[in-house]
């Protein structure tokens, strides 16, 4: 069984010397470009574990929510959340489908905690090839000895401030926004982290169009130990991109449907509905890469 440590020593060690990603969060560099220096070292990793059959369904609808991009309107993507290689694998798969891929691909900018950057050099490396916009999480916040957690919420506050303007500056320059819902990877042991966080809600009303997807198959399995202890494995992978739909429509009708059902928290009842959208995209597209195997 090989961890990410053991199966990708040398890529580690030469993103480790290439890399010049920020290992502090302020708010002054809650924008970071993509290094291309470190994205083929990702790109090899993948491309060594994906098995025949590996692909993309519905780019059609990435292309759409592109075009829509480009016109000027805000647009996001909702993925679901398994691994610290979701996003590469993601990438990967879509610069690689044909089409405008790549031009999709290059238009990503994802929402990411900060902890990628923080709290392990080697992962803050790797999250360093592509473009984000790093964002404070609350839930870092629960758990803090008083003390600490004021001096936290100011620094969130700053972080946050800046990365909302960075974003509201950005989503409308013909890029996609990534985001993931839950917010954390999903972990087996715990069902409560594919629960979509209730921050979601602020970005699907503030944008205009949003496509989700699902991701089947896993590459990298989550441990309950360090990141750099997750399980490598070789598996065929599918992304899974639904429509486009209205940010406006979907939210109107996901807090009708909890006005009819007595929901009180509409905020969250929205981001119930971005989840379960994404549960009946995954449960169909297994079904059909089951059929690959």
């Amino acid at each position: 069984m090989e961890t990410l440590t053991t199966a990708f020593s040398k890529e580690i060690k030469q993103a480790m010397s290439l890399t010049k990603v920020a290992t502090v969060i302020t708010g002054d560099n809650v924008y970071q470009e993509g290094d291309n220096n470190i994205l083929p070292l990702l790109d090899e990793m993948v491309s060594s574990l994906l098995l025949p059959g590996s692909g993309v369904d519905g780019l059609e609808n990435l292309e759409e929510l592109l075009a829509k991009a480009e016109s000027g309107k805000s647009c996001l993507l909702l993925l679901e959340h398994y691994s610290n290689m979701d996003l590469t694998l993601f990438s990967f798969l879509v610069r690689h489908a044909g089409g405008r891929g790549d031009a999709i691909g290059k238009a990503l900018i994802a929402i990411a905690g900060m902890k990628l950057n923080e709290d392990n050099p080697v992962v803050a490396a790797f999250a360093g090839a592509y473009t984000r916009i790093v964002i404070y999480p609350s839930r870092s916040l629960h758990g803090m000895e008083p003390e600490k957690k004021q001096i936290e919420l100011a620094r969130s506050m700053t972080i946050n401030r800046a990365a909302m303007k960075a974003l509201d500056e950005l989503k409308t320059q013909g890029r996609l926004i990534l985001v993931f819902p839950s917010g954390t990877r999903y972990r087996p042991w715990d069902p409560s982290s594919k629960k979509g966080v209730r921050e979601i809600d602020s970005y699907i009303r503030s944008f205009d169009y949003m496509c989700c997807v699902a991701l089947n198959g896993e590459l990298l399995h989550v441990q309950k130990t360090d990141m750099m202890n997750d399980v490598v494995t070789k598996d065929l992978i599918r992304v899974t991109v639904g429509p486009v739909c209205s940010c406006a429509e979907f939210r109107s009708k996901a807090r009708a449907a909890a006005e009819a059902s007595g929901i009180d928290d509409k905020k969250q009842a929205i981001v119930d509905a971005i989840m379960t959208e994404l549960d009946l995209l995954h449960v169909a597209a297994e079904e059909k890469r089951q059929k690959l195997l």
